[in-house]
């Protein structure tokens, strides 16, 4: 539902397409189901910059149009509290995931999804120097020779010599492959995925290929530094609402950033990484372990808590399963309908999950990559090396196959968490531009690793230890938040509790 001036605003459009496109602008930068001005006022600076992409009579009728609801006011005040030097905050651009589903979804948009991943990956893959000699799958001859190929894993399995057999597809058809158990390489072919996009060494014929080396998209970073000294904090699986909802301890930790710490004077951002409330009926019986069971209570309670973080700070919010959005990723804001308290807060942005934020510095960028992280316990359950770790003590080493793969949950349906909406035009879950950060939460365990110059942060959790967690065997590590200086790169981690 739109507000009337902006229903109005939609018939000077001379282009249909042009305010279908506008329109989708409104609503991600409102994530209301009522777009009013107000509504709008939190994310002006992305609609006057689509508004500037605008030409002629059109744009001067938006413009006219947004000046007279009174958002161009907010625009220069916004403008004049980034430039005030007492303000001291560095400009950000998010940038959301395409959480847009305007149709029934039918087994086209999956092949169209899948194929749009592959052209996304198959990019990446070709810019990687020892990738040489590459041939289409339809293009392979008779003749024994040595090539490579981009494809996508669409069948794995091991033969009674232990050797596996993998079926790759690209564009134009499909091959198997053979590696064998006492290859060099057979260990990187054991980790492959189900929907993986690599490269292959290969030899052989069109009737039958054998693997000399897998070739992993990879992500590699040089390290960015700030020369302005300032921190950033990451937090993740609050659990407002829950009876295990330690809030005693996190209400510390508001008030350490009220009291006028010299490290908490640094901080000016804070990343909330999903479950920030407990949620209703996520798994059946959940109400017995509810202090709240109202997610509107919850949201309230959350709420409560952030008013209370110094304005000067801010805040990006992205959901997880337990939040009140849809489960399959990636997933929308979370909704102004039980988190409507949380959109009344001036310094939070809510963002969509995954969601990727850039903080500025001139001509500098600090890439900080949100995502929850439910794709962690499929790599766990899949991957032979991180099983043997238990790597769900250290869950990190699961999100370095995230970067190493260049997609954050690679193969479709594996888990019941692992569920994505397809989009043709591209795979959201793709990580596109390699992040200084990749932060995440759902293990309820603090673990930070380094990965070719990115930083892995796995969040730590506000909650004691579930019934379910101590059938599984998890120990979870709350209240620890990790500080990450931009200009030293120095990462502090503090614990808040008792």
């Amino acid at each position: 539902m739109l507000q009337k001036e902006l229903f109005e605003l939609l018939s000077c459009f001379q282009d249909v397409k042009q305010a279908c496109l506008f329109l989708d602008i409104l609503e991600r930068a409102s994530g209301q189901k009522m777009i009013t001005a107000s509504s709008l006022t939190k994310h002006v600076e992305y609609i006057n910059k689509t508004v500037q992409s605008l030409n002629g009579e059109t744009k001067q009728l938006v413009e006219t149009t947004l000046i007279k609801m009174g958002l161009t006011v907010e625009v220069q005040k916004m403008t004049e509290v980034n430039s005030a030097p007492e303000a001291k905050q560095m400009p950000y651009r998010v940038f959301y995931a395409d959480t847009r589903n305007r149709k029934k979804i039918d087994v086209g948009d999956f092949v169209n999804h899948f194929r749009a991943r592959y052209q996304q990956l198959q990019q990446i893959i070709m810019q990687r120097p020892d990738v040489q000699n590459l041939v289409s799958i339809n293009k392979i001859s008779r003749d024994r020779q040595r090539f490579s190929i981009i494809g996508i894993v669409t069948d794995k399995r091991t033969t009674a010599h232990k050797n596996l057999i993998i079926t790759f597809e690209d564009l134009t058809g499909r091959a198997k492959a053979l590696v064998r158990a006492e290859s060099e390489c057979f260990s990187k072919a054991a980790e492959l995925q189900l929907d993986d996009v690599v490269a292959v060494k290969v030899s052989g014929g069109s009737d039958f290929l054998f693997i000399h080396d897998v070739i992993y998209p990879d992500a590699f970073k040089e390290k960015t530094r700030f020369d302005q000294e300032m921190c950033i904090a990451f937090v993740s699986d609050i659990h407002a609402g829950s009876l295990k909802h330690l809030g005693s301890e996190f209400q510390h930790f508001v008030e350490w950033l009220r009291a006028g710490d010299e490290l908490a004077a640094k901080i000016k951002y804070i990343f909330f990484v999903g479950d920030n409330v407990d949620g209703v009926g996520v798994f059946p019986g959940q109400e017995r372990l509810l202090k709240l069971t109202s997610l509107k209570e919850q949201y309230d309670l959350l709420a409560g808590y952030l008013r209370g973080i110094p304005p000067s700070i801010t805040m990006f919010m992205c959901p997880g399963q337990h939040d009140s959005v849809r489960v399959a990723e990636p997933q929308p804001i979370i909704d102004n309908f039980y988190g409507a308290a949380l959109h009344e807060i001036p310094n939070l942005i809510l963002v969509s999950n995954p969601a990727m934020v850039k903080l500025l510095e001139g001509d500098k960028e600090f890439k900080i990559l949100m995502y929850h992280g439910a794709s962690i316990h499929s790599f766990i359950n899949e991957i032979g090396e991180l099983r043997l770790m238990k790597a769900h003590n250290c869950p990190a080493k699961a999100v370095r196959h995230m970067l190493k793969r260049r997609h954050l949950a690679p193969s479709h349906g594996i888990s019941p968490s692992i569920v994505y909406i397809p989009n043709a035009n591209h795979d959201p879950l793709v990580i596109s531009e390699v992040p200084d950060v990749l932060c995440t939460g759902e293990v309820h365990r603090l673990d930070v690793e380094t990965y070719n110059g990115s930083l892995i942060i796995t969040g730590s959790c506000w909650q004691s230890q579930t019934e379910f967690e101590e059938k599984v065997g998890n120990v979870p590590d709350p209240c620890k938040v990790p500080i990450l200086n931009l200009k030293t790169r120095e990462l502090k981690v503090l614990d808040f509790s008792t």
